[in-house]
């Protein structure tokens, strides 16, 4: 007689997924025969453990019509798609995908996808950090402003983030959902290589893209390229594995054209980590992965590029020395913070405190015109609108996050490389509240959820 038999288990409608169950062996002559479960002797009582449950095989569900719409949503609100090509503007895809992926989760009735499994450490701390922007309305410098960034902004991403937790049946979900960002990465490089050119002098690097201006796209880019490299090793057709190894390419071909010196400082932590912590894919692979950016970063940079590169660490850099430029931003901000450090000046109001309250803004009753500057750091940026406790919960979201990574599968290392190339880009850029941040953060929440549930380390 076999030592195993199979039981069926339903999960979810309709389906029916199998797993061996240990039955004991037939006692000896004179034995005493009785229950016999994984840790117990035979004969000993089981009263007072519940039985042990294998985990349930999911690695067979497919795409279905929410996971569908969670990919739309990635690839408008962050991959911009729907501005690339004019004709899906034109039907409002963004909230389409939105609505539709809202409305399907909210009627899906699986366990899977309950409320419950999306909630842990991160999503309650950006719970709290939405309740905090929320009460920092009504004392902003410009209500209207704080009102826009909130409810007509924030909210649905941080909505969105949640749906897309929740949304995640198992880690080959969230590879989707991964791949999904890469795509709409690549293909936004793509458009942006085929439809702006360079120039000379100062027109050396991009300008002003869809949405994102070349700095923002430079951390984009930055933070998809990990994924190519989890992609191009462990892609499950030769398809995936062709596309991420172009992709790669594309993405560092953008990158440079972007000319960020932030984003530059964010690839080369990457790099590092990768090359040093990405233990999930072997060495050879990680160095030939990083070899092909670097190759086709130093083919394609041009002399401008490098002398741009150089000025990085420069005391002659307008950033150093004008009082537009980022450390005398940071610094009035850190001001800003200091002066409202309950509430700060409100969310989206950082702007209007350079116009209104910083020291050359008395110059503008003279005539003269004063810059309303970005922050141009993430960290300034939430701690100047939301005060000190708005950026302790900002800094606990993403630790939390990082959290959530580690020891959750071999999708784990490329994760945290992505969020740890954001984290590095937007501390010289203003994307506290961006959609790029809060999907990353989902994926590495929606990972720790299934890791957990298919019985991988956690």
């Amino acid at each position: 007689m076999s030592s195993e038999t199979i039981r069926p288990s339903s999960h979810g409608a309709g389906v029916h997924l199998y797993r061996p169950i240990a039955v004991p062996p037939p006692a000896a002559a004179g034995q005493r025969v009785g229950p016999h479960l994984p840790g117990h002797a035979a004969g000993e009582s089981t009263r007072q453990r519940p039985p042990v449950i294998a985990a349930i095989d999911q690695t067979g569900l497919k795409w279905d019509a929410l996971l569908v719409c969670v990919a739309g949503y990635i690839l408008t609100s962050v991959g911009r798609i729907h501005q690339l090509f004019g004709v899906l503007g034109a039907i409002h895809l963004a909230a389409l995908m939105g609505a539709l992926a809202i409305g399907l989760w909210l009627i899906d009735t699986r366990k899977q996808r309950q409320s419950r499994t999306a909630f842990c450490r991160t999503t309650r701390l950006a719970g709290l950090l939405l309740a905090w922007m929320i009460l920092s309305v009504p004392g902003a410098l410009r209500v209207g402003n704080s009102f826009d960034v909130v409810f007509d902004n924030f909210i649905k991403t941080a909505v969105m983030s949640f749906v897309v937790v929740a949304s995640v049946r198992t880690i080959r979900d969230v590879e989707r959902l991964a791949f999904v960002y890469l795509a709409g990465a690549v293909v936004y490089s793509a458009v942006v290589l085929t439809k702006f050119d360079l120039g000379s002098g100062d027109a050396w690097r991009l300008g002003h893209l869809y949405y994102y201006d070349a700095n923002d796209f430079a951390t984009y880019a930055v933070s998809a390229m990990p994924l190519g490299i989890y992609f191009l090793h462990a892609g499950r057709r030769m398809a995936v594995r062709l596309f991420a190894a172009a992709g790669l390419v594309v993405l560092t071909l953008g990158f440079v054209w972007s000319g960020s010196r932030g984003g530059f400082i964010a690839l080369a932590a990457v790099a590092i980590y990768v090359v040093l912590c990405f233990s999930a894919i072997p060495l050879r692979w990680r160095l030939s992965a990083t070899a092909l950016v670097a190759v086709v970063l130093f083919a394609t940079a041009s002399d401008q590029y490098w002398h741009q590169m150089g000025t990085i660490a420069s005391d002659a850099d307008y950033n150093h020395t004008a009082e537009s430029g980022r450390l005398q931003i940071w610094s009035r901000g850190i001001g800003y913070m200091m002066d409202n450090p309950v509430l700060g000046v409100g969310p989206g109001n950082f702007q209007t405190a350079e116009g209104t309250l910083s020291p050359f803004a008395e110059r503008q009753q003279y005539g003269v015109g004063v810059r309303w500057n970005a922050p141009h750091n993430s960290f300034v940026q939430i701690g100047a609108e939301l005060g000190f406790p708005g950026l302790a919960l900002y800094i606990a979201v993403i630790a939390s996050a990082f959290s959530a990574l580690r020891r959750a599968g071999d999708l784990s290392p490329a994760l945290t490389a992505s969020l740890l190339g954001f984290v590095v880009g937007s501390f010289f850029l203003s994307l506290a509240y961006s959609e790029m941040l809060y999907t990353l953060v989902a994926l590495a929440v929606g990972l720790r959820k299934v890791s957990r549930a298919d019985g991988a380390p956690a």
